[in-house]
């Protein structure tokens, strides 16, 4: 009657394995470790590298205890894992110097980090330890303002200067064009021009709102950008910031770093086990824009690097083709390109096409008309320093798509798109608010939350073995295989665990335990019932699967509403609460009436069950 099949025993096996085996990396403590990343758009971390790094360890006499090359997204770096700190420190010192002889032009970032030490075998099968948050680990938070105005002011002054070259080529005459915080007008003398002037802008500034003002031959047209198009640009300014600092972050080797929106124009970066806060700064806050120059013809090509820069022209000493004199004025800036990526020219070499905004297209092409056969470059400024990203020659006039040629090799072709798609941040930003929690802060929050919950799990094992004797060893033994499935999942999705999480998995075991207490308690009516110790099992695990699943499926819908609508720490408790309810709901009901099943279903004559003091009613 109360038998599991082979299969149900086999999944429990599986499933207990599975717990095991992602839960174990968990106990590997960390080691101090350096990470290499490159600190410059133009240089990448290769796999050569890391047999670089190995060599220069090796003559200053350090051993580490691994190197490892990793790959995240288009990003990537080398871990270097040592036995101690001092060797840490003392290896950091002979990588700057080896990997950064400028150092106030580094070429790589040399961060401190730490790595667990987990066994390859488990590494490969992607077990790996949580990562734990900014409040258990320490780090840095910080909330920064996005200057949403600076948006606003961005896309007027590109509306500007479109509707300035608009109005040139339709030979439609003007007083004037001046710009405000909010608005541009344009200035005429008569109502002809003006009414000319506001069919072309209705027709090419979808956005834009469009009123008339003045009389006689002072007459304006005042242009504002609709509020949903201010609103759309806003968020679409903030979202481009955010995407931005996640690539600059990972230079400082944190580990599961917190990037989010918060309202409207804020945006929170939290960095656990960042204590380094300038450095944070100087990272989170730097600029890297984009532009196209013209080649000055007046000095003879291959005599850049001894010439007299003219005046309006600038020596740039660093990148491909360099040296090379450029005009300062540029053609274009990043902000006019809307889409680049690797291709093949004519001739089926690789090349990098770019697709450029209207604005881009009709100033591209106003300055290359004539100048077949001419050189442009293409600058990257970061950090206040340019470097010359390439100095192709142009071909033909160029417009709002044009090709990049003589790239030599499809990786290279890869990584100049790549460069040309980045750009600069969409707004400005001020950090408002900042906090540093410091690792000591963080190691007492983990013992804490460990001790809550350990002895938390004590205190409910002891009642129940006491209340319902041996069912109440089996309902502390399903307990057990939930929290064992619950951390495997967690470190299975490399969760970021935080005091909240830990909250979460404390809920979630009294979320468990009260559905074996519904168990035991229904086998418990049966008994008194009258119905014989194995029907009373049957019914008990039956007739209480029904309140258990309405009572976390009533749970799990509040956790979905606050992973949904939620932000930050809640977001991490909801994760961990929700799991929590399907992690319990198997092991209180399929795991523990295995349990049960396993120890009561083969004895045919069982006279009673050791579930505790019965009461049964009086006669």
């Amino acid at each position: 009657m109360n038998r599991y099949p082979a299969w149900k025993y086999l999944l429990i096996v599986f499933a207990f394995l599975f717990g095991a085996l992602y839960t174990l990396p968990n106990f590997y403590n960390l080691s101090p470790a350096l990470q290499i990343n490159s600190a410059k758009s133009t240089i990448k971390v290769d796999a050569t590298m890391e047999s670089r790094v190995a060599n220069t360890l090796k003559a200053a006499h350090l051993d580490h205890t691994g190197l490892f090359y990793e790959v995240h997204g288009s990003q990537a770096l080398i871990k270097a894992r040592f036995a101690d700190p001092d060797t840490q420190f003392k290896a950091k010192e002979e990588l700057e110097k080896e990997l950064n002889p400028d150092q106030t032009d580094p070429a790589y970032s040399i961060s401190f980090n730490s790595m667990s030490n987990t066994p390859a075998w488990l590494q490969n099968m992607h077990a790996l330890p949580m990562f734990l948050g900014l409040d258990l680990r320490g780090g840095v938070h910080f909330l920064m303002q996005v200057d949403t105005n600076g948006i606003l002011t961005k896309r007027l002054q590109g509306m500007q200067s479109s509707i300035r070259t608009s109005l040139r080529d339709k030979d439609i005459r003007h007083s004037g064009i001046e710009r405000s915080a909010d608005q541009i007008t344009i200035k005429f003398t008569n109502s002809a021009a003006r009414l000319k002037a506001k069919e072309l802008v209705t027709r090419q500034q979808p956005d834009a709102v469009i009123i008339e003002q003045g009389s006689g031959t002072n007459l304006e047209l005042q242009i504002t950008l609709s509020s949903t198009a201010l609103q759309f640009a806003k968020a679409d300014g903030v979202k481009q910031n955010i995407a931005t600092l996640a690539k600059r972050i990972n230079e400082l080797g944190t580990q599961e770093p917190i990037i989010q929106q918060q309202g409207s124009d804020r945006i929170v970066v939290e960095l656990p086990g960042v204590v380094d806060v300038a450095r944070a700064k100087d990272i989170i806050g730097r600029t890297a824009t984009l532009e196209v120059r013209m080649r000055d013809e007046s000095i003879l090509a291959g005599t850049d690097a001894t010439a007299t820069v003219p005046y309006g022209s600038e020596l740039f000493k660093v990148g491909k083709s360099a040296p090379v004199i450029l005009h300062k004025d540029p053609i274009i800036t990043g902000e006019y390109i809307s889409g680049a990526s690797a291709c093949f020219d004519e001739h089926q070499q690789p090349a990098v096409c770019i697709d450029l905004n209207g604005d881009g297209g009709r100033k591209m092409r106003d300055a290359t008309r004539g100048k077949i056969g001419k050189q442009m470059g293409i600058v990257l400024f970061e950090k206040g320093k340019g470097e010359v990203l390439t100095v192709p020659s142009i071909r033909a006039e160029l417009g709002s798509s044009f090709q990049i040629s003589g790239m030599g090799t499809t990786e290279a072709a890869n990584e100049l798109a790549l460069l040309l798609r980045a750009g600069a941040l969409a707004a400005p930003m001020s950090i408002i608010e900042e906090r540093v929690i410091g690792p000591q802060l963080g190691a007492e929050n983990v013992k804490q939350g460990l001790n809550s919950t350990l002895y938390g799990f004590l205190a409910i094992s002891i009642f129940m073995i006491i209340y319902y004797m041996l069912f109440g060893a089996f309902s502390v033994m399903a307990l057990s295989f939930n929290l064992l499935l619950l951390v495997a999942l967690l470190s299975l999705m490399q969760a970021a665990l935080t005091l909240p999480g830990m909250a979460a998995i404390a809920l979630a075991l009294g979320m468990a335990i009260d559905s074996n207490v519904l168990i035991n308690e229904r086998i418990r009516e049966e008994l008194r019932a009258g119905n014989s110790p194995q029907a009373a099992i049957t019914a008990g695990f039956e007739r209480a699967w029904a309140t258990i699943l309405d009572s976390n499926v009533t749970t799990f819908i509040v956790g979905l509403a606050l992973l949904v609508f939620g932000s930050g720490s809640i977001r991490g408790f909801a994760v961990v609460h929700c799991l929590g309810i399907l992690t319990s709901m198997f092991s209180s009901v399929f795991v523990s009436r295995g349990i049960v099943n396993l120890w009561y279903g083969h004895r045919r004559k069982l006279t009673g069950l050791s579930i505790g003091q019965i009461w049964k009613p009086a006669e």
